[in-house]
């Protein structure tokens, strides 16, 4: 998943898909399109291929790929109706702030809350596979970065299993901070949030509503 959303961002073309354990499955259509396989499609679809067969991925991919010592995450998620059509966004950058991944992933039917802890445990699956070993997390959910630092206590038990997962996910990188931001300075995942949620509903992006936000 990790290298096919490096080459979404090297073809500028997002795919709808879903991962559950060890199955992902992939949609590629063309929105410009009225939503039609083109060949932006094909070729997307060819290089994906080309992962699967373990053949060469272009260096530019790799590039992306390659391990970093200490990143920036911004994680996000928006849910609307909360609970209503969800989905979650993350965004890597360097530390000279360069994005090394972006990626949005449609949820289904859940709350903003969920939505947002799941972003944050998405971005740091995404970050240990590229071989991360510190991470600093901004989001503007204030919920989630005060529970992570054990200031606010997890009253809702729909959070309990995602936050324990997080936390045993911790210990396999060598520090990871926590900070909030105001929503202005976590415009890269929100962005990835509102383009998942407008390729599963079929929705322009211009005329998508804004997620609630918590």
């Amino acid at each position: 998943m990790t290298k096919v959303a490096a080459l979404a961002e090297k073809y500028n073309h997002h795919p709808r898909w879903e991962n559950e354990w060890s199955v992902v499955q992939i949609w590629l259509i063309t929105h410009d399109e009225d939503s039609n396989i083109t060949d932006k499609d094909r070729e997307m679809a060819k290089a994906i291929d080309d992962i699967l067969a373990g053949e060469a991925i272009p260096s530019e991919v790799t590039d992306v790929l390659e391990k970093q010592e200490r990143v920036k995450l911004f994680a996000d998620g928006g849910s609307r109706g909360n609970p209503g059509p969800s989905a979650s966004g993350y965004a890597i950058l360097d530390m000279n702030d360069k994005v090394l991944l972006e990626q949005g992933v449609y949820l289904g039917i859940t709350t903003n809350n969920q939505a947002e802890y799941t972003a944050l445990k998405l971005g740091l699956e995404a970050a240990r596979k590229m071989g991360v070993r510190e991470v600093e997390v901004y989001m503007d959910s204030m919920l989630v970065v005060n529970q992570m630092k054990g200031i606010f206590k997890i009253k809702n038990r729909d959070l309990w299993a995602v936050h324990d997962a997080i936390q045993q996910m911790l210990p396999q990188f060598r520090k990871v901070t926590f900070d909030h931001v105001p929503r202005e300075f976590n415009k890269l995942a929100d962005a990835a949030v509102n383009r998942a949620m407008d390729t599963e509903l079929g929705i322009r992006p211009s005329q998508h509503p804004s997620p609630d936000q918590a």
